[in-house]
């Protein structure tokens, strides 16, 4: 036991000691329980015997009024039963630390005003005790990683004046907010979805303190509600040159729309048309003669003939034309990589396609050619592309096809035309990493064996590693969905080293895929690198090992997180001591500081440690490769 805890514990045996039996315990009391799990380094100097004389606090009559605790590195957590029985506090900041783990109940500070709980790494959902503090004004949780919804209760506060819940992993929609007296708010960087309540309130405050919300629409963010259409209207396959050429957004309702517009114009123009035709006819009646009508007759049958002839050459030229322009618009197929070009643009775009997902970064189909040959074609989302030029595109993805290895999935070819961006894969067959934890698996009682898991690690390590140390690029979008399983089921890594393409804010649009970003790169402007893809990795593991998506794994201490994996497997214990240490391999990966990571050729030699150990003592066929022994 270190002599800073035995310090600790003797003031608060003090400090309890000094009141009488009937007495509460001092505010000192519940001070220094909060420092005992929230200061790790130890650097409050909590030693004067007068508390109130205490780095940060601020008293009245010997109780806490406001305590400031900002920009210390405070490293553990806020455990309850210890600031939350400060109910004469008014003022709480903890802003700037290091404070991890979830928001305790903080119904007993029934006279706080002002709460700071901004840049640090608070987890789980919006605390809930916050809405019975009627007394509260400011509010600050932004910069954190809570989980959950907004809850509609908050319209309650009705002396709130600064709310802030920017940069959060908050979903869900908007409550309606309509306190006259709120001056400061901002919730962007989050994953709210659904329209924008419109109240008086919220009317007040610009578009940017709802941006990065793309989920968002209503006037204030300047995005239509509408229902997203489907983007194939029915689920056979398509040829792809049709799958490109439609555009995601149209819909059935807006055709309606339209066709019903021009219908009423041209029956508009119709009756004006046979208006002008029947006061011609008026006018002109006196000259009428029965001779006439066959003569009219003929003539209009004859102008009608060759209206027609005419309309036939005007649309053969208009579809020549469009074809015309289709194809300029087409760009070419771009073979990376020394390729052989098995087929040509004409043939792939020709193709029938089938949707197989959306993701953050595109949308990506199967392609089967006229010659049996199956490709997986990426369109890339071009709302969500950054600014990048057609050269510097080019650049990139030539460099990214150069890339070979037997755990990342080939890109083969480029397309990039003037509105399109596709990239062309190797078709894996079966399916994804995300699929065989979570698909058919879904009601299954127990994850993957520990065995398989080691041997999807080493997979995925491999294909990391060779990415960062032999061409320096980092994979940056790194989870389940993007580990696919060839047809010896063996894990290889997709959508590799295309996350700068994008804004990183899209990549933050769900629950599970935040769950794998790291705590640096939560921040704006900040790109992916090598180690956020290892925390990534980390998380990844921690998935593999329970079962449950990331979106479900708690926040908790390394001892707490490996009694949990046990109860998530509930193995038989017989290979308990294997399972903690590829667990361990994950908690180092998932160091909240980028520096505390090791390295993915560190991560990778430690799995390999791990299965070497298991060889030596079980032998090769502890790692079968078979689908059945991934699946059972």
């Amino acid at each position: 036991m270190s002599h800073h805890f035995l310090h600790l514990l003797i003031l608060i045996s003090f400090f309890t000691h000094s009141f009488s039996a009937h007495s509460p315990p001092s505010d000192a009391t519940h001070l220094l329980s909060f420092k005992l799990k929230a200061d790790a380094h130890n650097n409050l100097n909590y030693t004067s015997r007068s508390f109130c004389q205490w780095q940060g606090v601020q008293c009245a009559r010997l109780r806490v009024h406001r305590l400031v605790l900002q920009n210390l590195n405070l490293s553990g957590s806020f455990a309850p039963n210890t600031l939350t029985n400060l109910d004469q506090l008014r003022v709480l900041s903890l802003q700037n630390n290091s404070l991890t783990g979830p928001i305790p109940d903080l119904s007993q500070l029934i006279n706080l005003k002002s709460l700071f709980l901004n840049h640090n790494s608070f987890s789980g959902s919006f605390p809930p005790s916050l809405l019975s503090l009627h007394r509260l004004k400011t509010l600050d949780l932004s910069n954190n990683i809570l989980t959950g919804l907004i809850p509609m209760a908050l319209t309650n506060l009705d002396r709130l004046y600064y709310l802030r819940l920017e940069l959060n992993r908050l979903n869900g929609s908007i409550p309606p907010l309509n306190q006259s007296s709120l001056k400061i708010f901002n919730i962007s960087h989050n994953n709210l979805t659904g329209p924008i309540p419109v109240t008086p309130t919220l009317l007040r405050f610009p578009r940017s303190c709802f941006l990065f919300n793309f989920r968002l629409c209503g006037e204030i963010v300047h995005r239509e509600c509408k229902p997203a259409a489907p983007f194939f209207g029915s689920p056979t396959p398509k040829p792809m040159n049709q799958v490109i050429k439609q555009q995601p957004e149209q819909s059935k309702s807006r055709t309606n729309k339209l066709a019903a517009i021009i219908g009423l114009c041209g029956g508009v123009v119709a009756l004006c048309f046979v208006i002008c035709v029947i006061a011609r006819v008026v006018k002109r009646k006196r000259y009428r003669k029965r001779i006439m009508k066959p003569t009219m007759a003929s003539d209009y049958i004859a102008a009608e003939s060759a209206a027609a002839v005419m309309k036939m050459e005007e649309d053969r030229a208009l579809e020549e034309k469009v074809r015309k322009l289709q194809m300029a618009k087409s760009g070419s197929l771009v073979f990376c990589a020394g390729e052989a070009q098995d087929y040509t643009m004409e043939q792939l775009m020709k193709a029938s396609a089938e949707l197989l997902g959306k993701g953050s970064i595109g949308t990506t189909y199967k392609a089967v050619l006229d010659n049996r040959l199956i490709v997986c074609v990426k369109r890339l989302d071009g709302f969500k592309m950054t600014g990048i030029s057609k050269e510097e595109f080019d650049r990139r993805m030539t460099a990214v096809g150069g890339l070979r290895h037997p755990k990342l999935v080939a890109l083969r070819g480029f397309i990039q035309a003037k509105e399109e961006r596709l990239l062309v894969y190797d078709y894996q067959p079966n399916g994804s990493l995300f699929s065989l934890i979570h698909g058919s698996k879904s009601a299954r009682a127990r994850p993957l064996h520990w065995t398989s898991c080691l041997k999807i690690a080493e997979d995925v390590a491999q294909g990391l590693n060779y990415i960062h140390q032999a061409w320096r690029f980092v994979h940056g979008n790194l989870k389940a969905s993007n580990v696919l399983l060839d047809p010896d089921f063996e894990a290889c890594l997709t959508d590799y080293c295309l996350s700068d393409l994008v804004d990183p804010a899209l990549l933050f649009e769900e629950p599970d895929s935040v769950a794998y970003k790291a705590p640096e790169t939560h921040k704006l402007d900040h790109q992916p690198t090598s180690k956020s893809d290892i925390y990534s990795f980390g998380v990844l593991l921690v998935e593999l090992l329970t079962g449950k998506p990331p979106s479900q794994h708690p926040y908790l201490l390394p001892d707490e997180l490996i009694h949990w994996v046990r109860s998530m497997r509930d193995d038989d214990g017989s290979e308990d001591n294997r399972l903690v240490m590829l667990l361990e391999v994950a908690i180092a990966c998932s160091a909240t500081s980028p520096e505390q990571r090791p390295t993915m050729w560190q991560v990778l030699k430690m799995i390999q440690e791990i299965k070497q150990t298991v060889v030596a003592e079980d032998g090769d066929n502890a790692f079968p490769a078979t689908v059945a022994s991934l699946t059972s």
